[in-house]
């Protein structure tokens, strides 16, 4: 899977690009700005977005995934956050996200959601 890494701490990209990388999946871009993020989404047509809520810009994640959904594609998104109150969960659910994942997340956890989304896959 060709997968976009969407997060602001610098060490945790870092971290979650690893484990990506250690279930043989592509890392096709890492990036720390919602702006940033849906010019690659766009660009690049990944498998899954690996989205973080609190960004370095004014765009958070869940607009960058509702200015995705405007756009009619409907790339698969799990949320990795540290945001676990429900007004951030009730706005990523209306995105249509596979999972909403709360920090600090495990191996096993980001294994077996991505797999969840291979899946899902035609």
């Amino acid at each position: 899977m060709k997968i976009i890494v969407v997060e602001d701490d610098k060490v945790l990209s870092l971290l979650l690009s690893k484990m990506i990388e250690r279930l043989g999946h592509e890392i096709i871009s890492v990036v720390t700005k919602g702006s940033e993020a849906i010019d690659q989404i766009i660009d690049h047509s990944p498998d899954l977005i690996l989205m973080d809520i609190m960004l370095e810009d004014n765009i958070d994640g869940i607009t960058v995934m509702e200015k995705i959904r405007e756009n009619n594609l409907s790339h698969p998104v799990i949320y990795i956050t540290g945001n676990s109150d429900s007004v951030n969960y009730d706005r990523a659910k209306a995105t249509g996200f596979e999972e909403y994942l709360i920090k600090p997340v495990s191996f096993d956890d980001l294994k077996s959601n991505i797999k969840a989304v291979e899946q899902k896959k035609p």
